[in-house]
């Protein structure tokens, strides 16, 4: 007996001391319980979750039976324990062992025993009594996926004329419903049923199936009023979003901070000139593709190594002015950031998003649009019309047509998308058709504009030209050694141990300098002279603004796509003359000097002339921030490519472009041209506003973005669907024998020796480029703002 009773305070002993983490050990089991319970209890309405797949029913009701025995296992466990419990307090009734240790177990540590043992007990019972509960939900889904069942044994393909695709889109899931796992994230299933749901609720391909629970469609509340957007004070969240990790965006986020407070004067400017104007405050997104690993991201190594950095001030600009206007904005530069902003389901992009796109506007670029193409599936045609394309070189109509660059050969690796030419956004205003972006330059004040004028070094000139690739131009040691022998030459090549060899001895190289640095070189040096390459970029407009002359070599032939190996591939056939044709077109002498430097002579004579030539800093109005941002600002209020953007026409039917209807152009005073007729009696909603249209004829062979500027004016690729009619040749007393409707991107236009007229059949061909010697072409022109030929004069 002696030696059964010390047992039995050990056991007790033992008991006592590890009580509390019996505790925590009973806590654990009640909190499993809770989770397994939450689990196997949400399975069954995992309809109604979003996110969760309709046609799971039949699985999750398998695997709660299961779950059924867990259960009662737990209860069982529970008992045994509660039972255990009970053994332990009877022995501590019938020993005195409080008398023998109580010094070291004190009698406190006994008294929570039998609180314990109830609340087991009650958790014992809890669980029986769901366990019940279970079971009986458990029975009612399964009478459910019994009917259930025989419903998807009944589904049938539709016969409906409205979903003529239907049933190829069945046939091809049958084949191919394996071949993405996002068909299986919607709940296909391999069932004939969950493609016909799929195909109806997800994609609408099909009608819906009238056995499915559709809550009845009550009309929706108008939606509030949206935030209204307000010119910001500070860049510091923007440099958040903007992230780190790449060389890249840390040269973009030191261009905004100098350039921080010129923003912000710019931003009290525009406000003030706006008026309190209400602007809608946009959800924009901001994705640049080509700085994401997975296309490449060849810049971000290359920023310290003399690589060219264009592209990065443009978009650290775009950045700035979106921030500034009060826009909500996310940046990505990861494909992973972007399917996650977007609500790409898992899989390889051939299933739409998960949910409506959270954004009014996306800002891309070519890599970024591809990469959206491959992971929104049939999202990414529904919501294409709110992408804007950065697009340095632009894009012309002939190759963003996909039939016709196929069929015409304009196709190449970067066009034929099908968008509205407008979405496409350039840094120079070279495309009329594309829209001008652009970026800023930094201005100088009163102050700063006198220093400059009276440190000028009339002899000193600075090559335009930071890596050793752009000095291996051939010819250059001829007009290098002409230019040498009235100035001081100046380089910033880029160089890691050893003077690059391609530099001759007389060019002072300082090597690659910071921007500041660089900037303070142009502040002192009389000549900005180019190689003939990079081709537009913004350093001759930083040069010119900070008082220097820009001499660059003038082509002969122009280059293009078909001659020159650089423009080969680009969606566009514009010529260029020299290597900025902006400074050539747009600014000109005394600031900007176009020469052959093949001509020795015409080559010193503009060396002498500009040695003597006193220039002031100029900087286009449209490259000021405060010009931007009116820019982007117009852009945003008034361009709506989703109400204009429509699928190409059945050959079939008429097009939009066109229906006849009696015109409102007249004539102007003077028989040249045809304007708006005030007369007209009603003015079409369309931005920019028609009274600023003016048609012009062009002669054979040239565009009509020459032809419009011949006239000072530009063109305007919206108004061709007011001339695109017979009438409009009739007003300009052009005689047609016939007239026809065709797609061809040089429509409307004569061919004056046959006397045949041609009307555009194609709305998405309208363009201002191309040209043809046996065409003379109608021609939309319009005015614009002085120093902003993005705008015309009431376009805000």
């Amino acid at each position: 007996m002696i030696t059964v009773n010390a047992d039995g305070k050990i056991m007790v002993r033992r008991c006592l001391v590890t009580l509390r983490p019996f505790r925590i050990f009973v806590l654990g089991i009640g909190f499993f319980t809770l989770c397994f319970l939450m689990t196997s209890l949400g399975g069954q309405f995992s309809a109604k979750r979003p996110g969760d797949s309709p046609f799971t029913i039949r699985t999750e009701v398998m695997g709660a039976l299961e779950s059924r025995g867990v259960l009662r296992r737990m209860s069982d466990m529970l008992e045994m324990l509660m039972k255990r419990m009970d053994i332990l307090a009877r022995l501590e009734n019938s020993t005195d062992f409080h008398k023998g240790d109580e010094a070291r177990f004190p009698l406190d540590r006994f008294q929570p025993a039998a609180g314990l043992m109830e609340r087991i007990q009650a958790i014992a019972q809890n669980v029986s009594d769901i366990a019940i509960k279970v079971d009986q939900i458990l029975r009612n889904s399964l009478l459910n996926g019994k009917v259930m069942e025989g419903r998807r044994d009944q589904c049938e393909v539709p016969r409906d004329p409205k979903y003529p695709d239907c049933a190829g889109k069945v046939e091809w899931m049958r084949a191919r419903w394996t071949s993405d796992p996002c068909y299986a994230f919607f709940g296909v299933d391999g069932t004939e049923c969950s493609f016909l749901i799929y195909l109806s609720e997800v994609e609408w391909f099909c009608p819906p199936l009238p056995w499915r629970n559709r809550t009845v469609a009550v009309p929706s509340p108008p939606p509030p009023p949206r935030a209204q957007a307000a010119f910001r004070r500070d860049l510091a969240r923007l440099l958040e979003l903007i992230g780190t990790g790449k060389e890249s965006l840390s040269f973009m986020k030191k261009r905004i901070r100098h350039l921080a407070q010129q923003w912000l004067r710019a931003a009290r400017r525009l406000e003030q000139r706006l008026a309190g104007r209400q602007r809608d405050q946009k959800h924009i997104l901001v994705h640049i593709g080509f700085l994401t690993e997975e296309s490449g991201d060849v810049f971000s190594p290359r920023v310290l190594k003399g690589g060219p950095l264009g592209e990065m001030v443009q978009w650290a600009d775009i950045l700035a002015a979106l921030f500034m206007l009060g826009h909500s904005l996310r940046v990505t530069v990861s494909l992973k950031e972007l399917q996650s902003h977007l609500g790409v389901p898992p899989g390889r992009g051939n299933c739409p998003l998960t949910s409506p796109l959270p954004f009014d506007l996306i800002y891309t670029d070519y890599h970024g649009l591809q990469q959206m193409k491959q992971h929104m599936g049939l999202s990414f045609k529904k919501y294409r019309c709110r992408v804007r394309v950065i697009d340095t070189f632009g894009t012309e109509p002939a190759y963003n047509h996909e039939e016709y660059a196929t069929l015409r050969g304009y196709r190449t690796n970067w066009g034929y998308w099908n968008l509205q030419p407008g979405q496409f956004m350039t840094m120079f205003p070279h495309t009329p058709d594309n829209s001008f972006m652009g970026f800023v330059s930094e201005e100088l004040n009163q102050t700063e504009r006198q220093l400059i004028k009276a440190n000028k070094a009339s002899s000193m000139a600075v090559v335009y030209g930071k890596e050793a690739s752009i000095w291996k131009v051939q010819g250059k040691e001829k007009f290098l050694a002409i230019l040498n022998k009235y100035m001081e030459i100046h380089g910033t090549v880029y160089y890691e141990t050893q003077r690059p060899p391609e530099v001759p001895a007389f060019v002072k190289n300082h090597g690659l300098l910071p921007q500041h640095e660089f900037q303070q070189l142009l502040r002192k040096a009389k000549l900005f002279i180019g190689f003939g390459f990079p081709y537009e970029g913004p350093a001759p407009l930083e040069a010119i603004a900070n008082g220097c002359v820009f001499l660059q070599a003038r082509f002969n032939p122009p280059h293009s796509s078909l001659n020159h190996e650089f423009f080969r591939g680009k969606p566009t056939s514009r010529e260029v003359s020299s290597q900025h044709p902006y400074a050539e077109d747009f600014i000109g002498k005394p600031h900007v000097w176009t020469v052959d430097y093949n001509n020795s002579e015409e080559f010193e004579a503009a060396i002498k002339t500009i040695m003597r030539t006193q220039v002031d800093p100029y900087l286009p109005y449209e490259y000021t921030s405060e010009g931007m941002l009116e820019r982007i600002h117009a852009y945003i209020q008034h361009q709506d490519f989703c109400a204009t953007s429509s699928l190409p026409p059945s050959p079939k039917t008429k097009s939009p472009a066109m229906q006849s209807s009696p015109s409102p152009l007249a004539l102007s005073p003077n028989s040249t041209h045809l304007v708006w007729s005030p007369s007209a009696g009603w003015a079409p909603q369309v931005w920019p506003p028609v009274a600023s249209l003016q048609v012009w004829v062009s002669e054979p062979q040239h565009t009509c973005t020459e032809t419009c500027r011949r006239q000072g004016l530009v063109c305007e690729p919206t108004f061709f669907r007011f001339l695109n009619k017979e009438e409009a040749f009739l007003q300009l007393s052009i005689a047609c024998d016939s007239t026809e409707y065709e797609m061809n991107h040089l429509y409307p236009a004569v061919a004056d020796s046959v006397r045949e007229c041609y009307l555009q059949k194609e709305p998405l061909l309208f363009s201002c480029a191309g040209h043809h010697a046996k065409y003379r072409r109608l021609c939309p022109c319009r005015d614009f703002r002085q120093g902003q030929v993005a705008l015309c004069r009431d376009c805000l």
